[in-house]
């Protein structure tokens, strides 16, 4: 927790960094990622504030380009929630890789906790760019020390079910699912907030 968190005894200011994903497009605010993710870690009493700063079609790039003005300088820790759009447009790996790696640098550099969540790629765009996308998230996440939850969608992609008619975007089912199964993953990176405080 930082210091003005503990002097004010505020909520931990959580940061979800990301894409459409995060910022719950489609979706009424109360169903979309972060507002279901904060109301579920209140329910399992952890004192949060988790902040939506989902940008509805960001790449890689777009999100290194905005990181600075995107996560507050009194954010207590980060979840980073890109690749998807970098993927569904075919675009290097590599470039991904890169852009990751700099934005994940960047906030342990502020001594920020950090949680990855990564992505698969569509398996439409054949084995070899999967085998370059799919495994540079936990490479990333090793390189930095931060935390990783392997894929953001897991249980929901291609699921009709719990997606929106585009086949992409969960619905409130989904964003549903996703909040639970990450949870675990979310509260070991506030267990990290709270080791840090001291």
């Amino acid at each position: 927790m930082s210091r003005g968190a503990r002097a004010a005894g505020r909520p931990v200011k959580l940061v979800a960094f990301g894409d459409s994903l995060t910022a719950g497009y489609g979706l009424p605010d109360p169903d979309g990622f972060t507002s279901r993710l904060e109301a579920a870690l209140r329910a399992k009493g952890h004192a949060v504030e988790v902040v939506n700063a989902g940008v509805s079609g960001d790449t890689t790039d777009m999100g290194l380009a905005r990181l600075d003005w995107s996560v507050p300088d009194d954010a207590d820790a980060v979840i980073v929630e890109l690749g998807a759009n970098d993927a569904l447009r075919g675009l290097p790996p590599a470039a991904a890789r890169d852009n990751m790696d700099a934005i994940v640098g960047r906030l342990r550099a502020k001594k920020l906790p950090v949680l990855v969540a990564g992505m698969y790629a569509p398996r439409n765009l054949g084995e070899p760019y999967a085998k370059a996308f799919d495994p540079l998230f936990a490479a990333i996440a090793e390189k930095h020390g931060a935390l990783l939850y392997p894929f953001f969608l897991d249980g929901v992609a291609g699921d009709r079910t719990l997606n929106q008619p585009d086949g992409i975007h969960p619905n409130a089912a989904g964003v549903k699912i996703i909040v639970e199964r990450i949870l675990p993953k979310v509260e070991e990176l506030l267990g990290q907030v709270k080791a840090k405080a001291g």
